[in-house]
């Protein structure tokens, strides 16, 4: 039966790539220390360069990003609510006509 995997914090994420970067710690070491596979380790290290740029982003900008982000799914989602509220309504006038009662 395989380990079970642990789901470190953010934040411990963060401190074992600190000792890395930092205190010059070998990924091997580190890995060892944490039980965890090198290609975690890299991953991490990967997704924090990328996302890094998030640090300094003001939060303003990062909270209009997302109100911009909801609001687009919103108006998509409004949309699509127009879309079936006008076949449905051209199917109730063509019931009607076909009734007898427009």
């Amino acid at each position: 039966m395989g380990e079970q995997r642990k789901h470190l914090t953010a934040e411990e994420k963060v401190s074992i790539l600190r000792q890395h970067f930092l205190e010059k710690v070998p990924v091997s070491t580190l890995c060892e220390k944490h039980g965890l596979n090198p290609t975690v380790f890299y991953r991490w290290q990967k997704e924090f360069f990328e996302n890094g740029a998030a640090a300094f982003e003001r939060k303003s900008d990062a909270r209009e990003k997302r109100l911009e982000e909801r609001n687009a799914a919103l108006e998509a989602k409004l949309a699509k609510k127009d879309e079936v509220m006008a076949e449905l309504l051209m199917e109730h006038v063509a019931l009607k006509k076909s009734l007898g009662e427009a």
